[in-house]
């Protein structure tokens, strides 16, 4: 009998894992059934799958935990000045890519362009947020690389020519703020952002 309750113990906890690993997104309700602790142990362990991290920040709406899942998924394909995708990605390809793939109507900018399109973070980020990073190649002030947020300080991103897009921490020097991009809310006349 006890090997029975084992085996569904290990059939629950890959069930969980195997959700983990197709929608990152479930993380706050992996989190909420208890099932965290676990599985950032058992992540660890998995080459490629980044640790579970606790949430912050507040949930994320939907169309944020979609532009987080599609930044995931491509991670591993190479980037490419001026690429948004679908084999390669630059930094601001990138998140225009994963907010265009969650629905977001808003032109292909720099990642200059994103920053200062906002609107700005005031407290705690989000999964889905972008991160803005100065560059010595840039003016002061003015954001030469950009990420998604996904949580715990970590973020997707496109990093420089001859890298692979990955997941990565956030703290880092440069670091100028976020932008939450947001639908445009029915009869506002625009893509968001």
């Amino acid at each position: 009998m006890a090997s029975g309750r084992t085996g569904g113990t290990a059939g629950l906890l890959l069930a969980a894992l195997a959700l983990f690993l197709l929608a990152p997104h479930a993380a706050p309700a992996l989190e909420q059934a208890g099932l965290g602790e676990v599985l950032r142990r058992a992540t660890g362990r998995l080459p490629g799958v980044p640790e579970l991290g606790r949430p912050q920040g507040g949930p994320a709406a939907p169309v944020a935990r979609r532009a987080v899942a599609f930044a995931l998924a491509q991670r591993g394909k190479r980037y490419r000045w001026g690429a948004e995708g679908p084999g390669g990605f630059d930094c601001s390809g990138l998140a225009w890519a994963a907010w265009q793939a969650a629905g977001l109507a808003w032109p292909r900018l720099t990642a200059d362009g994103q920053w200062r399109r906002g609107p700005r973070v005031h407290g705690r980020l989000r999964p889905g947020d972008l991160v803005f990073f100065h560059t010595a190649r840039m003016p002061a002030g003015h954001a030469g690389h950009v990420g998604v947020y996904v949580d715990a300080g970590r973020m997707v991103e496109a990093p420089a020519p001859g890298a692979l897009v990955r997941v990565a921490s956030t703290r880092r020097g440069g670091y100028l703020g976020a932008t939450r991009p947001a639908p445009a809310r029915a009869g506002s006349g625009g893509g968001g952002g």
